[in-house]
């Protein structure tokens, strides 16, 4: 064995040229495939299977695809707006155990400003055990002021820190010639939570009912708040109701009496099936991704094919010497298999840097557009049969048996050199 190793650690050097090419493929389709699948596997369960802290959205009458995408991951255009009073029916509902309004209409630099009540922090859990916390020096808003919470990728973006004002922005795209006169007083800026929530600006929901130019038609009839004048709560409406449920009974009945029965509005339930609707569609995305990882694996084997059987003709004379210096074919066809080996294992390694490099960049793109953050270190998973492993391990393994395999040819030629005319004098 060790007799083998010499020889693999002679060509590699003797032809590192082309090594460094083939190692640098091998890198390049293990650390892709890699990153396809984890970025797969971590998106498709941070929208399909995350823990939001919601179980369902009651919004107007329209698309849960689109009510969900709205207010859940801040994506999206709002369906409509639903009147107060239906707000504070489902919220005494005795199957519901919590209900959040949200309402949608501004923006501040191009991040959503949502008004909603203090139980979001005071009662609502992001996940489970987990409520909203703010940075050193925060405190959370007082519903009857001008107050805002940032959420922590907004203050990254945008500068906004405790005690800093802004100016909301009308509509949910940036336009700066739409800027609100009403200055907002930043309070408290929250700790990241690894949410879409991070990419929020969070104010009473009584402040955007008041916005200048914000008209209410919960009546069916425009009404303009008045400062210092309350609002009659039949004027009020909400773009949405973020519901916590007692029970999965308690959505099945909701969503017959909401989505079946009833006309005024939907019911968006479970979040996470209405979110597989989506990943079912664009689904071919995720398998032309795989295709191309495929693809570059396939190439990948081809240059540790191309690159030993290359070297095939002036390696003749070093094989036909080896065998007439005793050694066995055997061990000839096993000296280019466990260079080819080599090769792979080596390129492997390297995989996980390109991995690193892919995932990272994704995951700066992922978090801008989403707010979901991708995990460096949590592995995608290859569905093999009914088992599911870890794709961090099988793609290293697999690309080392591609790489042997892609290097029997070279060997099988290497094997059936003629000692007696390999070693005949070239002059």
């Amino acid at each position: 064995m060790s007799g083998i190793l010499l020889l693999v650690r002679r060509s590699l050097r003797q032809h590192a040229l082309s090594t460094c090419i083939t190692v640098g493929s091998v890198a390049l389709a293990c650390g892709l495939v890699m990153a396809v699948f984890s970025i797969k596997t971590q998106t498709h369960e941070a929208f399909t299977g995350g823990n939001i802290g919601y179980d369902a959205v009651l919004g107007a009458r329209g698309s849960q695809l689109q009510l969900v995408l709205n207010t859940v991951f801040h994506l999206e255009t709002s369906p409509g707006n639903i009147p107060w009073k239906m707000y504070q029916e489902i919220k005494k509902n005795p199957q519901v155990e919590l209900a959040i309004p949200y309402a949608l209409g501004d923006n501040y630099e191009g991040f959503r400003i949502v008004g909603t009540s203090d139980e979001l922090f005071t009662k609502f859990e992001y996940q489970e055990g987990k409520k909203f916390l703010l940075k050193p020096g925060g405190v959370f808003f007082d519903p009857t002021l001008a107050e805002a919470i940032v959420g922590s990728y907004v203050a990254e973006k945008t500068g906004l820190k405790v005690n800093d004002t802004f100016n909301p922005f009308h509509g949910l795209d940036y336009d700066p010639t739409l800027r609100h006169n009403e200055v907002y007083h930043v309070v408290g800026v929250l700790e990241p939570t690894n949410t879409p929530n991070d990419r929020v600006i969070w104010i009473p929901i009584d402040g955007l009912f008041r916005m200048g130019g914000h008209t209410l038609r919960g009546t069916g009839k425009d009404y303009k708040a008045e400062a210092g004048k309350p609002i009659p709560d039949e004027a009020k409406e909400v773009s949405a109701v973020m519901l916590k449920l007692k029970s999965e009974f308690a959505g099945m009945a909701l969503e017959q009496q909401i989505n079946k029965q009833g006309k005024a509005a939907t019911l968006a339930w479970p979040i996470g099936k209405v979110m597989l609707e989506l990943f079912e569609k664009i689904g071919w995305v995720d398998r032309v991704l795989a295709l191309v990882a495929y693809l570059v694996v396939a190439v990948a084997a081809g240059s540790i094919l191309a690159s030993i059987y290359n070297t095939m003709n002036e390696r003749r004379r070093e094989f036909a010497i080896l065998r007439a210096l005793g050694a066995r074919k055997g061990t000839v066809f096993s000296a280019i298999v466990t260079e080819a080996s080599a090769i792979a294992l080596l390129g492997s390694l390297l995989g996980f840097g390109v991995y690193a490099v892919i995932i990272e960049g994704a995951a700066v793109v992922i978090r801008q557009q989403t707010g979901v953050v991708i995990d460096i270190l949590r592995s995608g998973q290859l569905e093999i049969g009914s088992a599911s492993l870890p794709v961090v391990v099988v793609a290293p393994i697999a690309m080392v048996l591609i790489g042997a395999l892609a290097g029997v040819v070279p060997a099988i030629k290497a094997y059936s050199t003629d000692v007696a005319s390999n070693l005949t004098p070239t002059s």
